[in-house]
């Protein structure tokens, strides 16, 4: 695949703004994304339960395979340039329209490095993979929300939880909230995944609130 591919699962006649979604992946890896992996189908699925959501706020909804399955290069990651392709496409598409981003893992790590594009207005990152260190600079002016459950062995709710306490100040604004009982991959409290995105979305793009928010806690 010489480029990603982007799957449109929702295009208003007028839209209001853009979510665009990216999937997580592995650590290093040059083999293709294919539908069959559960990174990518798992952010295919949600894409799907956002669809209702996405009508009633006039949402273009975009989700991203990448080409390959690895970060693999930290200097130039594979996915930070397939959601930068991204970006450029639904510019062309949605000229002027702001966008919020949703990443699970390594997607919560590639929209974090993408958010300094001017079209983003914020990050949704599920149980992101965001290492001890990870640069906060783009996350400047934009605004940040970060669910981890607590039950997640693949990536660190510690880190993530420390990643947007350095955004505080920087960011518009930033927080973190607990997901008890949840893993890493969303297969549990399904409900309660797509509802934060819902009302993290709304928020970020100031549509009308519902009640019922997430509560936030500490790793």
């Amino acid at each position: 695949m010489d480029e990603p591919r982007l799957t449109t699962t929702y295009d208003p006649d007028t839209a209001r703004g853009v979510i665009l979604m990216l999937h997580g992946g592995q650590e290093s890896s040059h083999a293709p994304v294919e539908d069959k992996h559960a990174s990518w189908w798992r952010m295919a699925i949600m894409a799907r339960s956002l669809t209702r959501f996405a009508r009633a706020g006039s949402l273009a909804l975009v989700l991203v395979q990448y080409r390959k399955r690895g970060w693999n290069d930290n200097a130039d990651p594979d996915p930070v340039r397939d959601a930068r392709f991204a970006l450029a496409e639904i510019a062309s598409h949605y000229q002027g329209l702001p966008i919020v981003v949703v990443g699970h893992s390594m997607g919560g790590r590639t929209a974090c490095r993408i958010a300094d594009d001017e079209s983003i207005h914020g990050v949704v990152a599920l149980a992101p993979w965001l290492p001890e260190g990870e640069p906060v600079s783009a996350l400047a002016g934009k605004h940040l929300r970060v669910i981890h459950g607590t039950r997640d062995k693949w990536t660190s709710a510690r880190w993530s939880h420390d990643f947007v306490d350095r955004c505080q100040g920087l960011a518009a604004s930033a927080t973190w909230t607990s997901l008890p009982g949840a893993g890493h991959f969303m297969l549990r409290r399904v409900r309660k995944w797509n509802r934060f995105v819902e009302d993290s979305v709304s928020d970020i793009l100031g549509l009308s609130q519902r009640n019922g928010a997430s509560t936030e806690g500490t790793p």
